[in-house]
């Protein structure tokens, strides 16, 4: 069993841990966290450790390592832990559950985690630090950049690039060929069809009906 430590003992860090244990050959050993915010020495059965010192009695030589912190501030502070353990020599690991639905190897970094029931087609390529909740649709020759999040039942068309730090809600959708910006928010049943700029925020109005017919729709 390779052993890991998972940075964030939260709600997050308590889901990672269940996956790892039940769905991989990772043993996880430790939490770890600020030395500020520990306000206890255990977190669901093990001991939190504080980061500052944490390669002292947990070597990066013999542990591994997983930031499980969510998309607050557009990520950044999962992005600045991630950088920080690795600068303490931590190998970030990866986990792609098993229930994942792939076609042909698809390119992916460290420190990802990816839930079940994904369709990831072939030509994929997924960068580093990026979490991918579950039943999403990735297609063909996506490129989603590092430090994303993407929340679930989320469908990503084909060709389209993800810009870093970005956040995709609940039901979004984002059309073929689209390219989003660095730091931008998708909000949840959020339809994408145009290039967005760096920092955007997106929101769906409420539905409403046209004043046309279907059988007068040329294209869709």
């Amino acid at each position: 069993m390779k052993k890991i430590i998972i940075f964030g003992p939260s709600i997050l860090g308590e889901i990672v841990q269940h996956y790892l244990t039940v769905d991989s050959d990772y043993e996880v050993v430790a939490f770890s966290a600020n030395q500020e915010y520990i306000k206890e020495k255990e977190f669901n059965g093990l001991p939190i450790i504080a980061f500052e010192n944490i390669e002292k009695d947990y070597p990066p030589t013999e542990y591994s390592m997983f930031v499980a912190i969510g998309y607050q501030k557009m990520n950044k502070p999962r992005e600045k832990i991630y950088n920080e353990a690795k600068n303490k020599g931590y190998k970030l690991i990866s986990y792609v559950n098993s229930k994942v639905t792939e076609f042909g190897k698809f390119e992916i970094g460290d420190n990802c985690f990816i839930f079940e029931d994904n369709v990831i087609q072939p030509f994929v390529k997924i960068g580093n630090n990026v979490i991918i909740w579950s039943g999403n649709h990735i297609g063909h020759g996506v490129k989603i950049n590092n430090n994303c999040y993407i929340s679930s039942h989320v469908v990503i068309a084909g060709f389209v690039e993800i810009g870093e730090n970005s956040f995709l809600g609940i039901n979004s959708t984002i059309r073929d060929f689209i390219k989003i910006g660095k730091e931008c928010i998708i909000g949840a049943g959020s339809i994408i069809l145009h290039d967005t700029k760096d920092r955007e925020v997106y929101s769906p109005g409420n539905t409403k009906k046209i004043s046309i017919t279907s059988d007068k729709i040329k294209k869709i």
